[in-house]
């Protein structure tokens, strides 16, 4: 697989939840280095799924002024190794923002 490296934010209701300038992109999706995301703004949720090209997923909620958006995030704690470019990386779903 093929990562390309982009400078991204993730927005999502009003507040900057992500800012980095090496946002991995791989398979339509963009990973945040996880330093590059503000914790504060994720909770855990139990959630796992499997991608066939990339491994197992883990999910956490995005919470932003007390509202949260269920499932909005996901990592690959152990993606497969034509994957390890995300390894621990952060991407968004659910209607967070990503802006260039």
């Amino acid at each position: 697989m093929y990562c390309e490296v982009l400078e991204m934010k993730a927005i999502w209701n009003g507040a900057v939840i992500a800012d980095s300038e090496d946002t991995v992109v791989l398979a339509g999706s963009s990973y945040f280095p996880p330093e590059s995301v503000k914790n504060e703004f994720l909770r855990k949720s139990l959630r796992t799924s499997i991608c066939p090209w990339i491994g197992e997923a883990t999910y956490y909620d995005v919470v932003v002024d007390g509202v949260a958006v269920k499932d909005a995030a996901l990592s690959y704690p152990d993606p497969k190794p034509k994957a390890v470019c995300v390894r621990n990386y952060i991407a968004f779903l659910k209607g967070v923002q990503l802006v260039l």
